[in-house]
This record gives structure tokens, sequence and C-alpha cells, in this order.
């Protein structure tokens, strides 16, 4: 089948895309990488096809990455400042994947893609979709904590059924925010149709959930085609997923440090993380990695004792394994690689799914939690103390990847795909 695999976002919204097209091409199938093309460097040297979709994305536009990021309105500013203003560039670019050279066989839509459902509608093509956090699904069983009102999730358990109400003022806080959709499809001569936040985005016919078990499990009111795939992991650069050479030497010299990272988006408004990490660190005495991206804003001004080592960028997968822990934002990705490695976390969350994300390490009992503004040097210390101090904590992490063991999330999200193509041309 020819599937174009398409969504909006981060390195860490991509990734697990990356890993589905890989595993589908060596079963025979010709996948489509309809992304940014911000991604192109990093898809065409592992022999995928590659379309560009609008709107890029600019690694160096710190700015949008702060409003993004914002707390209480950083997803309003996302949809509202940076994706729909250019929704029917987005449209188009997306029906020409679709359709030229040859009409898909099949779509896979992440949820940032919201011209994604249209296109499946105006041509016919049949569409997966998929998530990649609890978050998504807004579900009032298990009530996700919104960034904005995080204290809303607590009253939850005090007051049975309150995750109804959560729902509902999440619907009524963006109300106004999918117009731009609307007013696309009305152009298009369709109907309306269902709330593209919440309920549109979600495939009638399948969607995936690329998480683990571990983070989430099926509730009553997900949409009835959802499938829980576990995670499907990708982190190589273009291919090279090695370790960069100062860091694979730092690591064979001594004990497991503590790694310091805040993924692929929040690093580009890092504030005073990296310097704040590199003195607790100090405080400690014990011995750090920094991950402080290509932002040269990252790199701590005084000189560090070379019990810290500082690299760009190095693939979780081979980091996280020789580690002692990990201090990081949240992201689903990032989370997901600690969980695998079997890796303490501390989680210093900033919005979108992050916050929630933490609440479930927690959950776990794999993780602790502080916030952005309690991050001092001082505080980290005391904190990783703490749990460098707690053998039960990294045991309990360690139990857990014996669990994601079981788990293979690309083959069982091919799986699906290809049993869902196959329903297709057999109605038709």
């Amino acid at each position: 089948m020819r599937i174009v695999l398409s969504n909006i976002g981060t390195y860490g919204d991509t990734n697990p895309l990356i890993a589905l097209a890989l595993e589908l091409r060596r079963r025979g199938h010709t996948p489509v990488m309809a992304l940014p093309e911000v991604y192109r460097p990093k898809i065409v040297p592992l022999g995928l096809e590659f379309c560009a979709v609008r709107p890029d994305i600019d690694p160096s536009n710190t700015v949008l990455v702060e409003m993004v990021y914002d707390v209480k309105h950083g997803t309003e500013h996302g949809l509202r400042d940076f994706l729909f203003p250019v929704l029917r560039q987005t449209y188009d670019d997306l029906m020409d994947a679709a359709t030229r050279p040859e009409r898909a066989d099949l779509m896979l839509l992440g949820e940032l893609n919201y011209a994604g459902p249209i296109v499946a509608e105006v041509t016919g093509i049949p569409w997966a979709s998929y998530v990649l956090a609890p978050l998504s699904f807004f579900s009032a069983f298990d009530p996700p904590v919104l960034p904005p009102y995080p204290r809303l999730a607590r009253v939850d358990k005090a007051v049975p059924g309150f995750g109804r109400v959560i729902r509902r003022v999440a619907r009524f806080v963006s109300r106004k925010w999918p117009e731009p959709i609307y007013e696309l499809r009305r152009e298009l001569g369709l109907e309306r149709g269902a709330n593209p936040l919440f309920d549109a985005k979600h495939s009638p016919y399948l969607v995936l959930a690329l998480f683990s078990h571990a983070l989430g499990v099926e509730q009553k009111d997900w949409p009835r085609n959802t499938l829980i795939t576990g995670f499907c992991f990708y982190d190589a650069d273009a291919g090279n997923a090695a370790l960069p050479d100062n860091l694979e030497k730092f690591l064979a010299e001594g004990e497991a440090p503590v790694v310091f990272t805040l993924g692929s988006a929040a690093v580009l408004a890092a504030g005073r993380f990296y310097e704040f990490s590199a003195r607790a660190a100090a405080r400690l005495g014990i011995r750090a990695v920094l991950l402080i991206g290509s932002d040269p804003r990252n790199r701590p001004r005084k000189e560090l004792p070379e019990s810290i080592c500082v690299a760009e960028y190095a693939p979780y997968s081979k980091l996280f394994p020789r580690a002692a822990m990990v201090v990081h934002q949240g992201g689903v990705g990032t989370t997901a690689q600690c969980l695998r490695a079997g890796k303490p976390m501390l989680i210093m969350p900033y919005a979108h799914d992050q916050p929630d994300n933490a609440r479930r390490m927690r959950r776990l009992k794999v993780s602790r939690t502080i916030q952005r503004k309690n991050y001092t040097p001082l505080r980290v210390a005391r904190k990783l103390k703490a749990m460098l101090g707690a053998p039960a904590l990294a045991r309990r992490a360690a139990q857990v990847a014996r669990r994601l063991e079981c788990e293979d999330g690309v083959k069982t999200a091919c799986d699906a795909l290809e049993e869902l193509w196959r329903k297709t041309r057999e109605r038709g």
C-alpha cells in the first residue's frame, strides 16, 4: 500500500512516525512522510519519500517556542497563532501528498494536522489517527491535568465524577479556537462537523494510542476503535544513533551520571535550567550530563568541573541506560525513553501534556516533580540527593522497564494499519 504519514509538531511528534514508516517499508509498503520542511534532512537520508507540509517550523524561533510553552496560553497560541493561520496551505500540501503522483491507499494522521481529516473526507481515502499521550482523549473517567488549571485534577479525587466538569471546562475555554477549521469546511462545501479539537481529530476507523499501558489504560469514553500499541521508539539523527565522542568517553570514565535534558522543543525555552542544573550537580559533587541543544544561550557561562559533560544532542536510547536518573520536561517521548531504560525521573513540566505525564509518572512511583518556579540549585540538589538515596525508586523503575519489554508498539501499530488496509480493500 501507499500510505501517507503526516503530522505537524516537534521531533517527539515525528519520531514515532519515522519508526512506523521504516517498518512499513520493511514490509514492502510505500510510506510517504508529509511533514514540515525542517524535517527533510532527517527523512531523506533514510530513503523515505518526503512531501513538505506547511507551516514550516523554524527551530531558531525561540520567541515562538516560549509562547507555545506558556503554561496558561501555550496550547491556544500554538493553534491560533501558528497552525490555524495557514490551515488552507496545510490542506493544499497534504492534498498533493495524498493524491500526487498517485492516490494514497491510506493515511495516518497526527492530531495536530487539523487539515488531515478534511483531506480524507474530500478524497475518500481511509485514514487512521494517532495520539501520543492519554491527555489527548480528555477522558472524564481518567481526567487529565489541564496546565492552566492543575488543581482541578486534584478535586476529582474528592468529588467523584468531577472529571466530567474538567472535560466541559476544556471544551468551553476552547470553544472559539476552531473557527478557521469550520470556515475551511464551509469553503469546501462540507458540513460543520464534529468538534475538531476533541472529536473530529480521531479517525472513525482506527485510533492508535502510541503509548504504553504503563502510561494509560483504556477508558469507556475513548473512541471505540482505539488500540493501545505501546511506545514506538526512534531517536537516531538521520539514521545516526551513535553517541558523540566526548560523551562516550565521559560515560566510560566514571560512575553513571544524572542527565539533564529538555527534549527537542522546550530546550529552546530553557531559561536558566542548565545553569541551575550544573550548580545543583556541583553542589552535590555528582557526575552530570547536560544536553543543551543548539541554542548557545543554554551553555553555562562559568567553567564547569570535569564531572559535568556538555553535549548538544545524544540519542536517549544509548544514553539513558547508562544514567543514574534523568531530569527532564515531561514530554512523552523523553518519558517513554526513561521508562524503557528503567531510570527514575525528576520532571519539571512546562505545558501541554507534560503536567499530566508528570502526574502519571508519580502515580507509577518512578518519579518526582518540581515546578519551574521552584527550579533552583538548592531545591534541585535536595531533590536529587533524596532520590539518589532511595533505592526503592530505582527498583520500581526497573520493574516498569521489564513490563515494557513485553510491548512492541511498532509491530502492533503496523499490524493494525495493514488490517485496516485489508478491510478497506474488501469493502471496495
